[in-house]
């Protein structure tokens, strides 16, 4: 008498799906294509840190670099015994850690109040922020602002015009909604007033979103560059990057002057020029793993609502 076996629900290898072979084919070309696109924008930035650590000799002859030729550390220190650059690289650090602080904590005041939905006016001043986002006065009506309000060749300059981003206040704004009314209510219900409901309950919880919003203004002040070029006119007030694109310009300049018939004269501001850029990127390059990590999760939480 034969016994009947019962039928295994397991998949056997002759009928696995057909798309597995798909999936990995689709797996293999978008490794290969994101090994790709990471070469391509990493082959500039190394080129430009293995031109900074060559002769100008070398740097100024044509040609792709994977090491660098003729090792030399000469363009590094004059960067470093420049004063100016010192004091630019100051200047740098100050309006972007002043500029983070002052305008993360504008900006969270001003999306609390607008998270509030019984706050008098609230839908005038988002149509009136919404417009700010499409439209602008223009470079000359700005630059007469500036003027009428004494931040000319100010530090403020780099402060206050960068106090408030509506885009960063709708991403805080919709974040503060989603925080339950039930501990503002608890804390009143405790005795604690407006400020202290803020300072020690709403920025607290808050710390994923508020990395992200310090990340982007960061970013903003450090690579900030037409600030300086359309209202600084003191040297003494010149960040990084300005200082960046005083080399450029005197880079143009002396291979324009030591053009002689058809034959370049090499310099070596081209690669102080490479130099000065690695300085400039280093600082944000190392800050951004610290705050990567709330990146995503800041940008969605204070994008999703309900």
């Amino acid at each position: 008498m034969a016994v009947l076996q019962p039928k295994s629900n397991v998949p056997t290898n002759r009928n696995k799906p057909a798309g597995i072979k798909e999936n990995r084919l689709f797996n293999t070309l978008n490794v290969l294509f994101m090994i790709v696109f990471t070469t391509i924008i990493i082959f500039p930035i190394w080129d430009v840190i293995v031109g900074s650590f060559s002769s100008s000799a070398s740097v100024a002859t044509p040609g792709i670099r994977l090491w660098p030729e003729q090792f030399s550390l000469d363009a590094y220190r004059v960067v470093f015994n420049d004063p100016t650059i010192w004091n630019a690289f100051l200047i740098s650090v100050l309006k972007t850690v002043i500029g983070v602080t002052t305008s993360v904590f504008f900006t969270a005041m001003v999306a609390y109040a607008m998270s509030k939905q019984d706050l008098i006016g609230r839908k005038i001043f988002i149509a009136l922020g919404v417009g700010t986002m499409f439209f602008s006065g223009g470079m000359i009506p700005i630059y007469l602002l500036m003027r009428s309000l004494g931040l000319l060749d100010n530090f403020l300059v780099y402060i206050i015009p960068a106090l408030f981003s509506f885009y960063n206040m709708l991403i805080l704004m919709n974040f503060f909604r989603e925080i339950p009314t039930s501990l503002e209510e608890s804390a009143r219900i405790d005795g604690a007033g407006v400020w202290r409901i803020f300072l020690q309950i709403i920025l607290p919880l808050s710390t994923p979103v508020l990395a992200v919003i310090a990340l982007f203004n960061g970013v903003y002040q450090w690579n900030d560059f037409m600030t300086a070029r359309l209202y600084i006119t003191n040297e003494a007030l010149y960040p990084i990057q300005m200082k960046l694109y005083e080399i450029i310009v005197q880079q143009q300049a002396a291979n324009m002057q030591n053009v002689v018939g058809s034959v370049i004269i090499p310099t070596s501001s081209q690669t102080i020029q490479l130099a000065t850029i690695v300085v400039a990127t280093v600082p944000i390059v190392l800050v951004y793993p610290f705050l990567q990590r709330f990146l995503i999760s800041g940008m969605m939480i204070g994008a999703v609502k309900e």
